[in-house]
């Protein structure tokens, strides 16, 4: 200790001294006095006991004595509260030395809505840590990853500007709590920084000029580190903002921490001394798939030269809903048919050595309904994606998006085998429908035994003349008939495989789903088989449907006449319309159905977001 010198201390924090190294020669004994507001132990060999405030009591001095402070209350002034010590030699008269030291306490909190109530609460003492369930703690962030002003050609996070109150609103509040004098001594500062492995996922704003013309300073993320902070004196509140830049990752927990650090100047050209710091945890918000049971919000479609019947018809099937249609036009984008819709928040992974494939496209990514599999909740679903046969060597989803979804942890991905089709996607062969009125789903999986079923049938009933894509020009001129499907000995042959196929797919979904075979619908489907051995449809399939509730937009099969019906259209409804749904086909042939896609590849549909929240779950 020196004979006289200053010290800061912060609530909830102790401050050690050591009065041995300090004593005077020929010093043996000490007394103490101090100031109301500070609380003094003598702490000797491991046992503390506490000081009165009159300074009568002595103590011996030796090594392992030390005093413990703490003080009770933010101080007022600067340097207002004090600690002597007296020294004395073996006649311990009169004092040989004294010594004092001046505090100043400082009250400091950096906060978060750590119990997840919409509120900035105090000091939460679990304001420091994460957990999941519905009695976790910790604070949660978005990745402010949409577009909230239209004029600029990038996602909100791409730059450290803040130009609108809609771009706050994806952004998680942070409060600076101080209280203390209008001064602290000199040779202190406030410091707010993050780790430099957190700089490329975090951004923070400052508000600047609160109740004067608003102005929102980035001082945290990318290539900024630290922060001083000014120390306002009395009781004040800085409010930040803070937002994430990068959604959890193979390499990334999704965990970010900021800390606020009371640093003090020892000597010139030594680096400040951390005295304090204070640390607040959040965790990043997964990337999360959105199912067909929850309800619609709006429908994103293209705008292209060949699909003016088919926007028609699909317009025709959002209003009688209660969703909107948006269409996205040719000068949005630019000729891609297969576009999901404008002013997305969106996320790319870059694979370094592998090729990207078909299966690498949005199509190939669907999410099942909430299920319970084996008493394990999946409150959220679980996300599907269109793999290779084990051990075939085929295309598969590239590792950094695989390695992606798993990271999210609130979906657990089922990989499928999606290989054996030309493009490769789940939503080529399956598709979940809500049961209107009930908590109940059914998923429908395209079945190319349930389409030769019903076609014997016909065949039996003396329809086998019956013509199928009648009316569609170049396509009708073949006359195509059930009997000529039914002996073609190479198209049941190539079936057979096929179904084989999506079996493989149906053992899988009810294990990892926890299905039974009454929750699956089969709906009839054909394939052929391509130059290179894998399927594409021989109809519009009827399984990529867009789903709004209770209407389905179901791509018209253009299936055998039979009494001047569709024999398929008919058999679907027969299937679906008892659940208490609507069925709407609608025509893709040339603007999908040729170019290997079909209504669910070219519509995208915003949903309201589930009730349940995620943070309660347990991956």
């Amino acid at each position: 200790m020196l004979r006289e010198r200053t010290a800061v201390c912060v609530l909830g924090t102790q401050l050690w001294t050591d009065v041995y190294s300090a004593a005077p020669a020929g010093a043996q004994t000490f007394s103490l006095k101090h100031s109301e507001d500070v609380r003094v132990e003598v702490v000797r060999d491991g046992e503390a006991e506490e000081v009165a405030t009159n300074g009568k009591q002595r103590w011996a001095l030796s090594p392992s004595t030390t005093l413990r402070l703490t003080m009770s209350k933010a101080s007022t002034e600067a340097s207002a509260d004090k600690v002597t010590v007296n020294y004395y030699d073996e006649e311990g008269i009169a004092p040989i030395d004294q010594a004092g030291l001046f505090l100043t306490a400082i009250e400091i909190s950096l906060d978060v809505d750590a119990d997840r109530d919409g509120e900035v609460e105090k000091n939460n003492p679990k304001k420091a840590s994460w957990t999941w369930g519905p009695e976790g703690q910790g604070a949660i962030l978005l990745v402010n990853c949409d577009r909230d002003t239209p004029w600029l050609p990038k996602e909100d996070f791409s730059d450290s500007k803040v130009y609108s109150k809609e771009d706050l609103k994806d952004m998680s509040p942070m409060v600076l709590r101080t209280k203390g004098p209008d001064r602290l001594p000199a040779g202190y500062e406030m410091v707010l920084y993050i780790a430099m492995g957190d700089s490329d996922k975090v951004g923070v704003f400052y508000v600047e000029n609160p109740f004067f013309g608003q102005r929102y300073i980035h001082i945290l993320g990318r290539q900024k580190l630290y922060h001083v902070v000014k120390y306002t004196g009395g009781s004040a509140e800085l409010l930040f903002f803070v937002e994430g830049l990068r959604f959890p990752d193979e390499s990334f927990s999704g965990l970010v921490s900021i800390h606020v650090s009371l640093l003090e100047y020892m000597a010139e050209g030594i680096p400040l001394t951390p005295i304090f710091t204070d640390t607040v945890t959040f965790r990043i918000a997964p990337w999360i798939m959105t199912p067909n049971i929850l309800p619609p919000v709006s429908v994103f479609v293209c705008c292209m030269k060949d699909n003016y019947l088919f926007l028609k018809e699909v317009k025709n099937l959002v209003e009688k809903t209660n969703c909107e249609l948006k269409v996205c036009f040719q000068y949005m984008n630019r000729g891609d048919r297969w576009i999901q819709g404008p002013d997305f928040g969106y996320v790319t992974r870059e694979p370094l050595f592998e090729s990207v494939t078909s299966l690498d496209s949005f199509g190939n990514l669907e999410v099942s309904p909430p299920v319970t599999v084996n008493g394990k909740a999946y409150p959220l679903g679980r996300i599907l994606i269109g793999s290779s046969f084990p051990l075939s060597g085929g295309r598969r989803m590239t590792k950094v998006v695989r390695d992606f979804l798993r990271a999210q942890q609130v979906q657990a991905p089922v990989e499928l085998y999606s290989d054996w089709l030309t493009v490769g996607h789940v939503d080529e062969f399956l598709t979940f429908i809500p049961v209107p009125g009930t908590k109940e789903f059914r998923l429908l999986m395209a079945s190319t035994s349930a389409c030769y079923k019903l076609f014997r049938e016909k065949q039996k009933e003396g329809h086998g003349e019956a013509i199928m894509f009648k009316g569609l020009g170049g396509m009708s001129s073949k006359r195509i008939t059930i009997n000529k499907i039914l002996s073609n000995e190479k198209l049941v042959q190539e079936n057979l495989y096929f179904q084989r196929c999506l079996d493989w797919n149906r053992d899988i979904l009810k294990k990892e789903l926890g299905l039974t075979e009454q929750d699956i619908i089969d709906l009839p489907a054909l394939f052929k088989m391509d130059e290179d051995r894998q399927a594409r449809a021989f109809f519009p399939n009827m399984v990529n449907m867009i789903v709004l509730d209770k209407d389905l937009g179901i791509p018209k099969p253009f299936g055998p006449q039979v009494e001047e019906e569709c024999c398929l259209e008919t058999h679907v409804r027969a299937l679906l319309e008892p659940l208490g749904v609507t069925c709407t086909f609608i025509d893709d042939i040339s603007a999908y159905h040729k170019f290997l896609g079909e209504v669910h590849c070219g519509t995208n549909v915003h949903r309201k977001p589930f009730a349940f929240k995620w943070w309660h779950m347990v991956p």
